[in-house]
């Protein structure tokens, strides 16, 4: 089942069902895409039909952020859960270490995926690390990239290019990846290299992870705009339909 916010088409399950159904994928013969918008991603996408139809087009997008949750409930279809994509991403590590299947980190500044990809083999003893690379390349790069994860081929790849350019880049490269799975990860490696401090936990079930980072960094408050403009557009299309 799909839930759709602004255009934007979610899969409506629990973290527990998006783990499973990202496991399923690496037995899939065709690569499967994993998406993981936030109210941001959903606002791009309001403006930019060929980012929205990049999305939809994924086999998996969960719904990260709390504030696509909170929209839900304007809709046919409210989400019940927040999916977070660094959790999902725990998820599969924890059920993928052991069995031989191997991950492969893109992006980042230089230097962080290589400090990831140290941190993750030790709090996931078995994880295997099929190979890493930084995401500050050009265009012109982009063969000599797909060069190095062809021949190292990964289960799943990692990509943590910012949005939207990794969305973009996903898009554009997944039939032409060997690889099972790939899945669009944000900022992820900067948490999981130890660079970014992640929320507390009293913040993450409450879905303040975004007013964490806020505090952490007052210059991100240009950012958040965006989340205002969302809940009011959110809230006038609810309205606009009661009435009409």
């Amino acid at each position: 089942m799909r839930t759709k916010i602004l255009g934007v088409l979610f899969n409506n399950i629990s973290p527990e069902e998006a783990c499973d159904t990202a496991i399923s994928f690496l037995e899939r013969g065709t690569p499967a895409v994993i998406f993981t918008p936030n109210p941001e991603m959903v606002m791009l996408a309001r403006k930019d039909a060929g980012f929205k139809h990049i999305l939809n087009s994924a086999d998996l997008v969960i719904p990260d952020g709390i504030g696509i949750v909170y929209a839900s409930r304007f809709t046919d279809g409210p989400i019940t859960q927040r999916v977070p994509g660094i959790d999902l991403l725990t998820d599969i590590f924890d059920n993928i270490r052991n069995s031989g299947r191997s991950i492969y980190l893109l992006g980042a500044a230089p230097g962080v995926t290589d400090t990831a990809a140290e941190k993750l083999t030790a709090s996931f003893p078995g994880l295997k690390i099929a190979g890493n690379y930084h995401g500050y390349f050009k265009d012109e790069d982009d063969a000599g990239i797909i060069s190095k994860i062809n021949d190292a081929q990964p289960d799943i790849l990692l990509v943590g290019l910012g949005f939207p350019r990794q969305e973009r880049w996903i898009y554009k490269h997944k039939d032409i990846i060997n690889t099972k799975i790939m899945i669009g990860v944000g900022g992820s490696f900067d948490v999981f290299s130890g660079k970014v401090t992640r929320a507390p936990k009293i913040f993450q079930k409450m879905g303040l992870e975004w007013l964490f980072r806020l505090i952490r960094q007052p210059s991100r408050i240009w950012r958040q705009r965006v989340l205002v403009k969302f809940a009011f557009i959110i809230l006038f299309n609810k309205l606009w339909r009661r009435v009409h």
